[in-house]
C-alpha cells in the first residue's frame, strides 16, 4: 500500500521549490531547517523520488521535483477550493499568505487594508514587508504584491485593482520663488525631486500630455530619495517638484501644503495586485486580490481622488 503524502509536506516542499533554499523556506514558514529537511525526507520516502539536488550553496528541483511540483500545486489549490465549498455562505480564507508593498503606498493605504482583512478572516496569518525595489513575488517568497505601476513581467499574474496616476507638484512657496512651469520643457531648468521608484528610471519622467500623446523629459535636482514620503517632505519644504502619486499627495494638494501644476500631464502607475503564475487558481489568492480592489476603490471615494 502507498504511503499518501500530507498535504502539509506539499506545502513545505513547494515553499523550498519557489525559494531554492531550505533555510528560506523555514523562515517564511515559521519553523526551523531542520523540519523542513525532515519534512521533505519524508515527502521523498512516500513517493520514492528525489525531489532536489542539494550542494552546499544551492538547492534546485530535479526532473521528477519539477513534475511534482506542478502536480502539489493542482493538489493544494483543489483542497483548499474543498474547504471553501464545505463552508456554503462565506469565503474560507486561512493560513499563511506574505504580502508586500513599496513604502509610502504600503503603509498608508496597504497595511490599514489588511488590518479589516484580518478582522474579517481571523485565521489568515499575514506578513507584509515594504520595499523599495520592484520584484517577483514568486522568486523571493512573497504570495502577492500591491504594487503601484504598470511594468509587470510577462510571467507574473496582475489583476488591477484601482485607477492611480502620478501627478505634478510644488509648494507655494518654491513656485513663488522660481515661477511655476507653463510647459514640460520647462522642468530641466527647475529643480526637481528625483525619486528612485521601483518601477521608474531614475530622473526619466515619461508622461501623458493632456492631447494623449506620451512625451519624456530629463530631469534633475539637489534632492533624490528612494523614499516617496521623504521625497513629499521635502517638496512641502520647497526644495522643488515632485512627480508622486496622486494617492500619496491628494491631501497636501488640499490642505494647500503643495500646488498641482501642468494640470493635465499624467503618468499612468495604477494599483494592482501582481502574483505568481502558479497561485493564479488559489481561492485564497482570489479572494484576498478581490477584498483590496473593494476596500482601496472605497478608500478612493471616501478620499474624493481625481484619477
Amino acid at each position: 500500500m502507498y504511503n499518501l503524502p500530507k498535504n502539509e509536506d506539499l506545502l513545505v516542499f513547494g515553499v523550498v521549490a519557489r525559494r531554492s533554499s531550505f533555510k528560506r523556506a523555514a523562515d517564511e514558514l515559521g519553523v526551523s531547517a531542520a523540519y523542513v529537511s525532515k519534512r521533505i525526507a519524508i515527502l521523498e520516502e512516500n513517493l520514492s523520488v528525489k525531489l532536489f539536488h542539494r550542494t552546499t550553496r544551492s538547492v534546485a528541483l530535479t526532473d521528477a521535483g519539477e513534475r511534482v511540483y506542478a502536480l502539489s500545486r493542482s493538489v493544494l489549490d483543489s483542497v483548499e477550493q474543498l474547504v471553501a465549498e464545505s463552508a456554503p455562505g462565506r469565503e474560507a480564507v486561512r493560513g499563511r499568505l506574505r504580502i508586500c508593498s513599496s513604502f509610502g503606498f504600503g503603509r498608508n493605504h496597504v497595511a490599514p487594508v489588511i488590518s479589516e482583512m484580518i478582522r474579517e478572516h481571523p485565521e489568515l496569518q499575514v506578513r507584509f514587508e515594504v520595499l523599495d525595489r520592484l520584484i517577483d513575488p514568486g522568486a523571493e517568497g512573497f504570495d502577492l504584491d500591491i504594487r503601484i505601476g504598470n511594468e509587470i513581467a510577462p510571467h507574473l499574474i496582475a489583476k488591477r485593482i484601482n485607477s492611480n496616476v502620478r501627478v505634478l507638484c510644488a509648494a507655494p512657496s518654491y513656485l513663488a520663488r522660481h515661477g511655476t512651469p507653463r510647459r514640460l520643457g520647462d522642468l530641466p531648468g527647475h529643480n526637481c525631486i528625483v525619486i528612485k521608484e521601483r518601477d521608474h528610471p531614475f530622473g526619466l519622467w515619461n508622461l501623458t500630455a493632456p492631447n494623449g500623446q506620451e512625451e519624456t523629459v530629463k530631469v534633475a535636482g539637489s534632492l533624490s530619495t528612494n523614499n516617496g514620503e521623504v521625497a513629499a517632505a521635502w517638496a512641502v519644504d520647497g526644495h522643488g517638484i515632485l512627480l508622486r502619486s496622486i494617492w500619496d499627495v491628494h491631501s497636501l494638494i488640499a490642505e494647500g501644503k503643495l500646488t498641482h501644476i501642468l494640470h493635465g500631464f499624467t503618468q499612468p502607475a495604477h494599483v494592482w495586485a501582481v502574483y505568481p503564475a502558479e497561485l493564479r487558481n488559489t481561492l485564497k489568492i482570489q479572494v484576498v486580490a478581490d477584498f483590496f480592489r473593494n476596500r482601496l476603490q472605497e478608500r478612493a471615494q471616501s478620499i474624493k481622488l481625481a484619477i
